[in-house]
């Protein structure tokens, strides 16, 4: 029997970052996100990850660029709300989990990978089953429908194509 796990939203993030300017990294959160996890055995290798997060959520620290990132330009969040991702295949790679799947942007679909230490099952203070993960990976923007840019007048692009994409999630034991 498969055992289910639910993301521990307060012990999770969802976080990104991109070249802006081609001279530093501008990073961002998605705070409000769901992820769901089955497995047969306790070391996740045959795992299924399921994941979404509300657009609308998205947050760099600066509201304009909030906003112009939930524009059209960008995500289109009126018209697609959320991002999901659903797991195909899990390869384990000595004490790493290699995640495959599908990541979904603006109704565009694209296979992933991910990185991902797994770092164990412990049991909390008020004796919830927890598992937690350390997730990272890559995307190219422009794959998904995100290509706007800009060009400075010393012709710097303005933002860049690769997405660095990471993750802390807390899982909880469904009992």
């Amino acid at each position: 029997m498969a055992t289910k796990w639910n993301v521990d939203p307060m012990h999770s993030e969802i976080g990104f970052k991109v070249k802006h300017m081609m001279i530093t990294n501008v990073s961002g959160n998605f705070g409000s996100f769901n992820a769901s996890a089955q497995t047969m055995n306790d070391d996740f290798s045959d795992a299924e990850f399921n994941f979404s997060a509300d657009i609308n959520s998205i947050n760099t620290g600066v509201a304009d660029r909030d906003g112009h990132l939930k524009s059209d330009d960008f995500f289109n969040a009126e018209k697609f709300p959320q991002l999901t991702f659903r797991s195909t295949e899990i390869k384990k790679d000595g004490s790493e989990l290699i995640i495959s799947g599908d990541l979904t942007i603006r109704d565009v679909t694209k296979k992933v990978q991910f990185s991902s230490e797994f770092s164990g099952i412990v049991i909390d203070p008020y004796g919830q089953i927890k598992a937690g993960f350390s997730i990272e990976g890559k995307i190219k923007r422009s794959e998904f429908g995100l290509t706007w840019s800009a060009v400075t007048e010393a012709g710097n692009i303005v933002v860049g194509d690769e997405v660095k994409l990471h993750a802390e999630l807390q899982f909880v034991k469904i009992v």
